[in-house]
């Protein structure tokens, strides 16, 4: 099943889409969809009168998460570019909801701020029930579905700040979307390619394959720490092919589109907006 939020003329919704068609649903927020279960998502589905796509514009499936969870150096790619050991743990921060993004919404920053933005292509875990103390065996229970997302990074402001949070939260910086895909359709979540384009030229080329900690074992060491909500994010990490590693480093600009494309998901567009402010 896919599920998407969306604008149709003035108003928000959430809906399921099939083929070129959405059917709308009655709960306005996906956080909700999964406590309703996903036969009462069908049937709801099933009554519904469709909408065409192309009438209507995506936004982030999960608009408002309580918690964005981001997992750094969980790609064996990713380290190799940058000479390091694959950690012993997961490397965990967050990255703040005000930073959520839509398909087709634009990246902005101020460049007084910073001006080293990068991309970071990544397979996102939504949740789909509470969750604390979750076993490995039994994480796959938890999650709602898989969507793609753009972890979007300030390099310098990470550099400077000696840790992630700042450089990877500014307003715009997690585009989301165009949906979320269940685990019906994805049934194994490490057996997708994952892939980034800049002005169409292939940046990231990768699969989940790569992944260090999968998703179970996030699942299970995320809710050993704290609770997580239906709608909190887990983002697992990015593969090799960062702007900041290539040589010389190439950092996003005005004017320029970033794709990320995750297999039996789809692709997320976005553009690079004007700088904010008046340019330094």
């Amino acid at each position: 099943m896919r599920l998407i939020t969306f604008q149709y003329r003035d108003d928000v919704f959430t809906g399921v889409l099939r083929d070129e068609n959405i059917y709308p649903l009655p709960w306005s927020d996906l956080k909700h969809t999964a406590a309703a279960g996903m036969v009462a998502v069908e049937q709801a589905a099933a009554a519904a009168q469709p909408l065409p796509l192309a009438n209507v514009r995506l936004l982030a499936p999960i608009r408002q998460p309580g918690k964005i969870i981001a997992i750094g150096l969980n790609y064996m790619d990713h380290c190799r570019e940058q000479n390091l050991t694959p950690p012993q743990r997961p490397t965990i921060f967050a990255k703040f909801p005000t930073a959520v993004n839509d398909p087709g919404g634009e990246i902005r920053w101020h460049p007084a701020l910073t001006q080293a933005v990068d991309y970071e292509a990544e397979l996102a875990v939504i949740i789909g029930k509470k969750a604390y103390g979750v076993a490995y065996g039994d994480a796959y229970d938890y999650v709602l579905g898989y969507t793609c997302l753009n972890d979007v990074t300030a390099r310098d402001l990470q550099r400077d700040d000696k840790q992630w949070v700042r450089g990877k939260s500014l307003d715009t910086f997690c585009p989301m979307g165009p949906m979320i895909v269940t685990p019906d359709e994805i049934p194994d979540p490490h057996q997708l390619a994952i892939r980034c384009w800049v002005n169409g030229e292939l940046r990231q080329d990768s699969h989940t394959s790569q992944l260090i900690y999968n998703v179970p074992a996030l699942i299970a060491i995320c809710s050993a720490a704290f609770t997580l909500e239906p709608g909190d994010v887990i983002t697992t990490g990015t593969p090799g092919g960062v702007g900041v590693f290539r040589n010389p480093p190439v950092f996003l600009q005005p004017g320029d589109r970033i794709e990320v494309e995750i297999e039996h998901i789809g692709r997320l567009q976005n553009t690079v907006g004007p700088y904010l402010g008046k340019q330094a």
